[in-house]
């Protein structure tokens, strides 16, 4: 079976999020155990696996970090998008069938791919217990997102967002305690709108490259405290990546650029 490693959300290899991505032959999932086997040996923050649904542009999607399947994800849909176009088995859009219900990615003219994806809604909570002591900084507010579980968490300026050095196993103690995917953090920066860094060692990920799924909430954060619905994001995670954003009311246009960096055999079948 065909494997690929695909960094996603940017244009050169070794940067932007890396996704294992399985593009199955069949019309139906294979043994779950078998696909977080190759997730937890892929050892990227996501596989995802994708099978066709008899319909134009129609495919089933699963991600799976190395330790859970996860709800929603950005990057690796992304690269999924990528590798369906590079093997010419999309034509315009295509429509994925998922945990979080049917997500529409678009490529471009220009190589690029938008992710249409459903806004997080934000509600402004007080600073929970042990999250200061976890990050090593106290922000300026946090937010719960509703359905996506992750806590953005507004800090200072953009040194403060670089300069975080979480306790990861506080970190995750938090995120277990309240239910949490992960920890946002964000503050406003120069050369892009705004910068962001995402924390989720409960699902496997103690920090995680490039998190596109974590945008549905950032970017209307920020598109409602600048006053703008098109932006442009840096994570600045080590291996950073650039996300251009689109807020259109309830749903988020996330738009970003892939590169194949592995493509080999996955020799255990399921």
């Amino acid at each position: 079976m065909r494997i690929r490693i695909i960094d996603a959300f940017t244009e050169r290899p070794f940067a932007g999020n890396p996704a294992g991505v399985c593009l199955l032959d069949g019309d139906a999932w294979p043994d779950e155990t078998w696909m977080r086997q190759v997730a937890a040996e892929v050892h990227a923050s996501e596989t995802a696996f994708a099978h066709p649904m008899g319909g134009d542009n129609e495919w089933g999607l699963r991600w799976f970090t190395p330790a859970v399947e996860s709800d929603l994800c950005g990057h690796a849909t992304l690269a999924t998008t990528h590798a369906l176009r590079s093997d010419d088995r999309i034509a315009g859009a295509v429509r994925y069938h998922t945990r979080s219900g049917v997500l529409i990615a678009h490529p471009n003219d220009d190589d690029t791919i938008t992710l249409d994806f459903p806004a997080a809604p934000l509600t402004e909570v007080p600073i929970p217990e042990g999250l200061v002591e976890a990050l090593g900084v106290k922000p300026e507010a946090t937010y719960r997102t509703g359905p996506l579980r992750d806590l953005l968490t507004v800090l200072s300026d953009e040194a403060a967002v670089r300069a975080v050095a979480p306790d990861i196993a506080a970190v995750e103690a938090l995120t277990r305690r309240d239910n949490i995917r992960g920890v946002t953090v964000t503050a406003p920066a120069t050369e892009y709108d705004f910068v962001s860094r995402f924390f989720a060692p409960g699902d496997g990920i103690p920090e995680d490259p490039v998190t596109g799924s974590a945008h549905t909430a950032i970017a209307p954060y920020w598109a409602g405290r600048l006053g703008r619905d098109e932006l442009t994001g840096l994570q600045a995670s080590a291996r950073t990546g650039v996300l251009r954003l689109a807020v259109r009311g309830d749903r988020v246009h996330i738009t970003g650029s892939a590169v194949t960096v592995v493509d080999g055999t996955l020799l255990s079948e399921p």
